[in-house]
């Protein structure tokens, strides 16, 4: 029997498959259960997200290659060029909240005072323009 990993079509299904499987997870997932999901989501370095933008960069140099070499267009080249711009700019944005994701990942206090209630998002949050 051949290893479905060695087809690099199917890893890329299954790797989809079981990001599916993680979102619904998420979606259902208790506060501290959701900040560490998205702590293993948000680490630029270890994390989901730095993964998936080293996949686009290197999707990226590939199709640049084969688009100097006629076989690609270069449009392609260009939007996976843009793509990786735009992840890695998400993922310096996405770090300067990953300390405070932790914190909320970390098992919540021994004693038996309650917390204080976590502060909602509001429709008037400003949005930062890049």
């Amino acid at each position: 029997m051949t290893d479905p990993t060695c087809d690099p079509v199917r890893l890329a299904d299954d790797i989809a498959r079981q990001l599916d499987r993680l979102t619904e997870h998420l979606a259902q997932a208790p506060p501290r259960q959701a900040a560490q999901i998205l702590g293993h989501l948000l680490d630029a370095e270890h994390g989901i997200l730095g993964h998936l933008t080293t996949l686009v960069t290197t999707g990226s140099r590939c199709a640049k290659k084969h688009a100097r070499a006629g076989a690609f267009p270069p449009e392609v080249w260009l939007a996976l060029g843009r793509a990786t711009n735009d992840l890695n700019g998400l993922c310096r944005d996405l770090n300067e909240h990953l300390d405070d994701v932790r914190q909320l990942a970390q098992a919540p206090p021994t004693d038996s005072t309650p917390l204080p209630p976590t502060p909602t998002a509001s429709a008037l949050v400003a949005r930062r323009r890049r």
